[in-house]
Parts: C-alpha cells; structure tokens; sequence
C-alpha cells in the first residue's frame, strides 16, 4: 500500500527527529557519559519533551544502542570500500586512513574513549556490545593478516593473533593519547606499525591500495 503524502512527510519528519536525537545524545555521551547524561537533558537540547524523547526511544539505553548503531554504520561506509576495492591489504589501509579521518571527528573520538572506559563494567548497558566489537575487529584482521601471509606479503613470522590484538589496542589506545595531546598523528603511527609487518612486496601493495574515503 502506498503511503500518502502526509504519511510520507509524518515518516520523513520521524526520521530527521530521531537523527537530531541520536546526534545530541552523542555529544552528550562524550562529554558526560551515560551515566551521567540524562533523558531529560537530552531532550531539552533537542527543544523537546521527555515524553516527546521517549516516543523515539523507550528508555536511555535503547538511546545508547541507538548511538552506538550510527557510529558503526559509519565507520563501516568508510571502511567496506577498501576491502571492496583491495581485499585483505585495505583492511589494514583502510584502518590507517579511517583514522585519519577519525581526528576531523573529535566528538566521535570521546565518545568512544569515554564509553569504552565505562563498558568495562559487566553491568554497564554497552559491555557486551564492546566486548563483541572487539572480539570481531580482532578476528577480522587476523584473517586479513593470514591472507597476507599467504600471498608473501605480510612476514611469515608475525603471529597474526598477537598482531591483530596488539594493532586493536594501539588504535584504541592512540585515539586516548590524542585527546590529551591533539598533535599526535594517529594515521602516522598505526601505518609505521603496519609497515613493520610488511615485506617489500607488501609495502608495494599497501601503498597502491589508494584511499577511497570520503573527504
């Protein structure tokens, strides 16, 4: 059945609200974290009720898993297109150049450091959503460091388990320091890791793999 105009502009107008929602909530979760943050707060920035809040989403964490489904959409459209375009070596561009792009996005960058540091409690409402986003990003790039290795061009002696925790907590741990000190260049320092696990012909491949993010 086709909506009406009304019913089509009424789910547009929904959409865009909620969009507003999310974003505000966002930034209040980087500078004050969940548990801190308040429904009523966020609604009041968004120039709404709470009750108008709540018509979108039922309490603060379906708000929270809200914020955290936006972040991951958009990391993924900037991300897929590597490996879309240069397999398993854009996994590893893809994460130097999303990076990158990470510090033109600082609200993004607390919000992830603050909550991260907050989900580590079992209780929190996110635990389980880190503790999955961790284990699949630390999966994911130990089969793009296998493949590699099998291609001869990434080090036969790289452990490619321990490779892939230790470049997750690096980015991680990279986008904290960045907060304290904004001249830490991210991209630099996760790619001159990547490099020392390259072989020639690696590095060959790594920089012909060119960046197809969005400015």
């Amino acid at each position: 059945m086709t909506p009406t105009d009304d019913e089509a502009r009424g789910y547009a107008n929904g959409r865009a609200r909620r969009d507003v929602i999310i974003r505000t909530a966002s930034e209040h979760f980087a500078e004050r974290g969940f548990v801190s943050a308040t429904i009523l707060e966020i609604a009041a920035a968004c120039g709404i009720s709470r009750a108008g809040l709540l018509h979108h989403f039922a309490d603060k964490e379906a708000l929270l898993h809200a914020v955290l489904e936006a972040r991951d959409e958009e990391d993924q459209e900037r991300f897929a297109p590597y490996v879309e375009a240069h397999g398993a070596i854009g996994v590893l561009r893809g994460m130097v150049d999303l990076a990158d792009h990470n510090r033109l996005v600082p609200g993004l960058i607390e919000l992830f450091v603050r909550l991260s540091a907050e989900a580590a409690a079992t209780d929190h409402p996110a635990h389980d959503y880190f503790t999955q986003r961790n284990e699949r990003i630390r999966r994911g790039t130990a089969r793009a460091l296998v493949a590699l290795q099998a291609r001869g061009l990434v080090r036969a002696d790289l452990d490619a388990r321990s490779a892939a925790l230790r470049l997750t907590s690096l980015m991680d741990g990279l986008q904290l320091q960045w907060l304290f000190d904004s001249e830490v260049d991210l991209a630099r320092e996760i790619r001159g890791v990547v490099g020392e696990w390259l072989t020639p012909a690696g590095r060959e491949a790594f920089d012909a793999a060119l960046p197809v993010l969005a400015a």
